[in-house]
């Protein structure tokens, strides 16, 4: 059996690479598509395709809200049943919603050609960043 701090070695190291993640897809859009990374400050803020623009950002938005209170619940889930992979559960799926956002803002940078692309690379950025582990949830689920 693992130990906690074993178990917290092992969700930092996850938490690093969907971070890491982040900035590969920043590369990957670089290489793909080097023209979308232009900016042009005239352009509308909304760009040509405006109901798609809005429909992502609210996207963004109920993956970012969703990602913290999945987080919690199982957080909670894991203080009940006395279970620190709960916590691991709950710090992967947040990230995994996190990390949608940016995938959205890859879609938007590619498929759209928005050049406001980045901000939703930043939020799903500060949501992974928002997850980061903790030893207190894992000790705390593990009643000690």
């Amino acid at each position: 059996m693992k130990t906690l701090e074993d178990l917290f070695r092992t969700i930092s190291i996850v938490w690093a690479v969907l971070l890491l993640s982040q900035f590969m897809f920043l590369f990957v859009l670089s290489q793909a598509a080097p023209d979308a990374l232009k900016f042009d400050p005239a352009a509308p803020v909304l760009g040509e395709n405006a109901v798609f623009i809005i429909a992502f950002a609210f996207l963004a938005i109920v993956n970012l809200v969703l990602s913290h209170v999945i987080k919690r619940r199982s957080f909670e889930q894991a203080l009940v049943d006395k279970n620190p992979k709960l916590v691991q559960t709950g710090i992967i799926i947040g990230c995994a919603f996190c990390e949608a956002v940016s995938i959205f803002g890859m879609v938007l940078a590619l498929v759209f050609s928005y050049q406001y692309f980045f901000v939703w690379f930043i939020l799903g950025i500060a949501g992974i960043v928002s997850h980061i582990p903790r030893r207190k949830d894992l000790y705390a689920a593990g009643g000690k």
